[in-house]
């Protein structure tokens, strides 16, 4: 009888256990109901699903098109529109519409103009603004790139957040290095920290990187760094949307965007600190802006713009120091560094000469508030102009592999420029290396 009375009430507690279950999932759907039934979904004049884009995720696809919208900022100088930096499959553009909201419920529809950058290299995809222009808009908070025109579509798509809402001379940093784009196995960990404790010892306060993807070693680097609030990493996974180009000429790389979209992200990090810098330096990882008049990049840029107020973009020579050439007394060679992988630039002081009737490509030092689109060598649209920087005043420092292979040592020429700076940059490199796990600490 104990057995069968215990029977019962087990099979009691079970069918009670069923049924409090039941009614749990039946409240779980009822809820699930009621907030999509919120007035969002319910506005009288517009009927939008606001759903904002986070940064680090910074790619977001335009439905119903091959496109893709990247960031949105108020452009000041153009009247307060929108300009939302966008990647365009050039020969499949259709109408394309900017749905703005200043709240939850207040959304307008606009038409828009897709502005696509000339710098493309014949890539199926190109770099392009997209610029939306109507009443009200620097209250915006959110704007969404579309197909459809209709007010009372049910858009359920994400939105960006507006950014550079507000102008302001009151800058974050002096100077922001924005270094378009990091993808493969790039796992040059010695050249990367000295280049960042000399922007350092240079005056630079802010590095960016859009980060596809790297070296193991590179990425604790990268951790370091970030960590000591230095560098900024923005999520850059082109790779998931479309099949990027390593290379800039479309004959030798095939893909559908030139060099992983570096003309995207030059664009956006102008974009992105418009009023948190008040000199922007473009130029990839591998390359040191060096002034070689001044000691520093402040003293360079008084100069430079006392000299003519006006212009907002400044070309800086790139220069070559073959990697294959070392200087000969060996004094920087050092065993701490054996194991670290990568170039040591201060074993490499031949610079290449220029060589006539071939163009010496530049990369710039930009006001980014006087530029309103730009290529990788020189700017597309800007306000006042450039000027080209003498070679004597200020250029870059690229150890690289050689583009005059041919040449003996003897054939280049010796710039110790980077020794200047030998005293305090040593010991900065083997403090990084340290933090972050990549050197012992022999002390």
């Amino acid at each position: 009888m104990e057995k069968k009375g215990k029977f019962k009430v087990l099979l009691v507690l079970t069918f009670m256990a069923i049924i409090i279950f039941t009614l749990f999932l039946d409240h779980k759907d009822n809820h699930k109901h009621n907030t999509q039934a919120t007035p969002l979904t319910r506005a009288p004049v517009t009927n939008y699903t606001i759903k904002i884009q986070e940064d680090l995720y910074s790619i977001t696809p335009i439905k119903d098109s091959e496109h893709f919208m990247v960031s949105a900022f108020i452009d000041h100088r153009l009247d307060g529109a929108i300009r939302v930096i966008s990647i365009i499959k050039r020969k499949n553009l259709q109408p394309l519409y900017c749905v703005y909201c200043t709240t939850k419920h207040d959304c307008k529809t606009v038409e828009t103009e897709v502005q696509i950058h000339t710098d493309h290299f014949s890539f199926p995809y190109g770099a392009s603004d997209v610029i939306c222009k109507g009443k009200n808009m620097q209250r915006a908070t959110s704007v969404a790139i579309t197909t459809s025109k209709k007010d009372s579509a049910d858009l359920r798509t994400d939105y960006l957040e507006i950014k550079n809402k507000l102008v302001t001379d009151n800058f974050k940093y002096n100077f922001t290095v924005c270094i378009s784009n990091l993808f493969g196995s790039y796992n040059n960990v010695l050249q990367f920290a000295q280049t960042m404790e000399m922007y350092k010892l240079l005056g630079v306060q802010h590095v960016v990187i859009y980060n596809t993807s790297c070296g193991a070693d590179l990425k604790k680097l990268l951790k370091h760094y970030e960590s000591e609030g230095l560098l900024e990493i923005v999520s850059w996974p082109i790779d998931k949307f479309m099949n990027p180009s390593p290379g800039w000429n479309i004959k030798k790389h095939k893909g559908d965007l030139h060099y992983y979209g570096q003309l995207v992200t030059l664009n956006e990090c102008i974009y992105r600190h418009m009023y948190q810098s008040r000199y922007v330096l473009l130029n990839d990882i591998d390359e040191i802006i060096m002034p070689y008049k001044y000691s520093n990049l402040q003293s360079l840029m008084e100069d430079l713009q006392s000299a003519d107020p006006s212009k907002g973009v400044f070309l800086i020579e790139n220069h070559i120091f073959p990697k294959t050439q070392f200087e000969d007394s060996g004094k920087f060679k050092r065993k701490e560094w054996k194991n670290i992988s990568g170039i040591n630039i201060m074993e490499h002081i031949y610079r290449e000469p220029e060589r006539k009737n071939v163009y010496n490509p530049t990369k710039m030092i930009v006001n980014p508030r006087k530029v309103e689109q730009t290529s990788v060598h020189s700017s597309l649209k800007n306000f006042g102009g450039s000027y080209h920087v003498p070679f004597n005043v200020c250029r870059i420092v690229h150890v690289r592999v050689p583009l005059q292979g041919s040449l003996t040592k003897e054939q280049l020429f010796v710039d110790k420029r980077v020794w200047d700076f030998e005293n305090d940059l040593i010991p900065n490199v083997d403090r990084t290396l340290i933090l972050s796990g990549l050197l012992k600490d022999s002390s």
